[in-house]
């Protein structure tokens, strides 16, 4: 999170952002990755293969909580989740125990509205340690989220989320460290220090780390426009460069955006199908090709920006209402 203030002189926002650090949060953070460790020299010495398994399971359903529900579903809109599958969505992002799903909204939005920007709390030009890290250890300030003036009605609206946000301290700890710690101590016997380090600190420190990445996906993933130092990195290697992060900023609620640089291949992605193809995700939102050729037209002739003729395109989400299609990656793009 980020601290700043803003005031208005002759009707234009100015804004200062200061290095003002949440010691608590630094405290917390020191603490869990030291845990996460000793967590991994517990995993080769001491932890059961069960257990090791276990904590890989529900730190993916803890990730998939904040990419297929607190990012996609929640923060873009980018299909519409039966009652069902928003409790299940909730349970998994409750176990990742980063926020509620609704402060988790509201700083992505934030993020978005003012995307490379100084007031953006994971400001790009700023660099990933900054991003990825120093903006966690500082404080939200109130007054930027009413100069903002986030719409959460939608979100507001939404009994599961609300749900959440009254009871998470309740939530958070039972579903987050209780049911996990006790679950090998109580089934497969288990120590109760390995369950601690292994299923709490380590699980949670992975989770959250890729949790976070889905706000800093762009310095990792991304390529700069104009940049072509990407090439020669040895990051080629072992990261995919692509323009995706670039256009979920574009387009965010086209749901086979990955959040870690890919589209329409990754995990989340078919969740998401798969979820559609039982009934329980339906109203899915993407862009095909014609619906941007379109749009490129209308940009020309109306000279409209792109990226509105885009958005004014979204009745492609109406169409593309074929349960078998969901099962497939899309050609579109």
């Amino acid at each position: 999170m980020v601290l700043a203030m803003a005031t208005a002189d002759d009707n234009k926002v100015t804004a200062r952002v200061y290095q003002d650090i949440n010691w608590p949060v630094v405290l917390y953070y020191i603490h869990l990755h030291i845990g996460a460790a000793f967590g991994i020299y517990y995993v080769f010495t001491e932890a059961k293969v069960m257990t090791s398994v276990f904590a890989l399971f529900i730190g993916l359903l803890s990730v998939l909580g904040a990419t297929a529900g607190a990012h996609r579903l929640w923060a873009h809109r980018s299909y519409t989740a039966s009652m069902s599958l928003k409790v299940l969505l909730m349970i998994c992002q409750t176990m990742l125990g980063q926020c509620s799903i609704y402060d988790w909204v509201l700083d992505h939005r934030f993020h978005h509205k003012h995307f490379g920007t100084d007031l953006d709390p994971y400001n790009n030009k700023n660099g990933l340690l900054n991003a990825h890290v120093i903006s966690h250890l500082k404080k939200w300030n109130p007054d930027v989220q009413r100069l903002a003036a986030i719409d959460m009605s939608d979100i507001e609206a939404d009994s599961v989320v609300m749900f959440q946000k009254r009871y998470y301290w309740v939530l958070m700890p039972i579903i987050c460290i209780l049911l996990p710690w006790n679950a090998p101590v109580e089934y497969w016997n288990e120590s109760i220090l390995t369950s601690l380090l292994v299923l709490i600190f380590l699980r949670c420190t992975v989770a959250l780390q890729c949790a976070m990445l889905i706000n800093t996906a762009v310095h990792v993933w991304g390529i700069v426009p104009g940049d072509k130092s990407y090439a020669n990195s040895n990051l080629v290697f072992f990261l995919t460069k692509t323009y995706w992060p670039q256009y979920h900023y574009m387009l965010p609620w086209d749901y086979q955006t990955g959040e870690f640089g890919n589209y329409g291949k990754g995990c989340t992605s078919t969740f998401i199908r798969i979820w559609a193809a039982i009934g329980w995700a339906t109203g899915l939102r993407t862009m095909d090709t014609s619906s941007i050729r379109n749009a490129l037209v209308t940009a020309i002739q109306t000279k409209k920006p792109v990226i509105d003729c885009l958005c004014d395109a979204e009745n492609f989400s109406k169409q593309y209402n074929e349960r078998e299609k969901f099962l497939k990656p899309s050609q579109s793009l």
